[in-house]
């Protein structure tokens, strides 16, 4: 099969298996696995921050974050398609007693202006606003990148009001290759950072945040309350260190493999889709004629996994597990499954 359902669904590379295998482990709860260690400082230092903490996934990440900046009863400005708001399960209710305040972004990119009128006065009627989330690639928003400009005019406008910044990186590493901005200067805005290893990168287990030492140190504390403590861990951060080395380069591939598909699907009648819109891994298209889950079944029965993500809408995300050679297999599935 093609798996373009998700750049989540990569397995691991044999050379990374091997790492894995030989990984050197402690307990981690205790804090003396080396292997975990060292992926926690080559992250904080990749992202310019003092501190990172190894998590089992970016969800719990972005849900540390929130909690270690918030206390119950205060709000969170954030995109109505954010991933901490629409794909977390309602974490930040649950786990810190925040509200969303959602922003009408445009494919998740928002303003300094919208956050400006978003907030409410000073007023014991009214929540505490103490956090901006900015999601950066935005999943929802078909893997649209952030410029950095954008991200500082939003910074300033929070600054001005106090509130603190949280990076939902978990595509950050393919922002930087499609943009060629470093990955700290896109977290330096930014008071917490959380990344995802499983993505783009390939691991097959894991996330990390990155701040100030004494936050993180925080956010370790709670990531235990959340059963979130592992033990051996250095056998999945091994994975995770391999791809941080050695699998961000190659995202290149990725992109120029998303570009493929959508050039293609857009040359097919039947289909509906923007190929300027393609900046990163993640190509949106849609199904006119049809429901898109059924369009995603006859792709299915012809080899190819895509994702059916509204009534007619289909997302396909390229990744480590895919070729060049599969994009064009891919658009010729397409093609017969239109003319079925």
């Amino acid at each position: 099969m093609i798996d373009l359902r998700s750049d989540t669904v990569t397995k691991p590379t044999p050379p990374m298996r091997q790492a894995m295998a030989q990984a050197e482990v402690g307990d981690d709860v205790f804090g003396d696995d080396p292997t975990v260690q060292a992926l926690e400082a080559e992250t904080a230092a990749l992202l310019g921050k003092a501190a990172a903490l190894y998590t089992a996934s970016g969800t719990m990440a972005n849900q540390l974050a929130v909690r270690g900046h918030t206390e119950p009863g205060d709000e969170v400005l954030v995109d109505a398609n954010a991933h901490i708001y629409y794909y977390e399960a309602g974490g930040p209710a649950a786990l810190s007693g925040v509200m969303c305040r959602c922003l009408n972004g445009q494919r998740g990119i928002f303003t300094g202006a919208d956050v400006q009128g978003a907030l409410r006065p000073v007023d014991p009627h009214f929540p505490r606003t103490r956090l901006v989330c900015v999601e950066n690639t935005h999943n929802r928003g078909g893997g649209k990148v952030w410029l950095l400009e954008q991200i500082k005019e939003v910074e300033a406008a929070a600054r001005k009001h106090g509130l603190q910044m949280h990076l939902d990186g978990a595509r950050l590493w393919n922002a930087s290759v499609a943009t060629g901005i470093a990955e700290r200067d896109y977290a330096a805005p930014f008071d917490t950072v959380s990344i995802c290893f499983s993505k783009g990168l390939g691991a097959p287990v894991g996330s990390a945040l990155a701040g100030p030492r004494s936050f993180i140190e925080r956010a370790r504390r709670f990531r235990k309350m959340l059963g979130g403590g592992m033990r051996q861990a250095g056998i999945i951060a091994a994975g995770a260190l391999y791809a941080l080395r050695h699998h961000r380069a190659r995202l290149v591939h990725d992109h120029a493999n998303a570009k493929a598909l959508a050039l293609g699907l857009a040359a097919l009648q039947g289909l509906e889709i923007e190929p300027a819109a393609v900046e990163t891994n993640m190509v949106r298209f849609r199904v006119p004629a049809m429901p898109a889950q059924q369009f995603a079944e006859r792709l299915k029965s012809r080899g190819v996994l895509v994702l059916a993500v509204g009534a007619d809408t289909i997302r396909a995300v390229t990744n480590l597990m895919v070729s060049a050679e599969d994009i064009g297999e891919a658009v010729a599935a397409a093609a017969e499954a239109l003319k079925e």
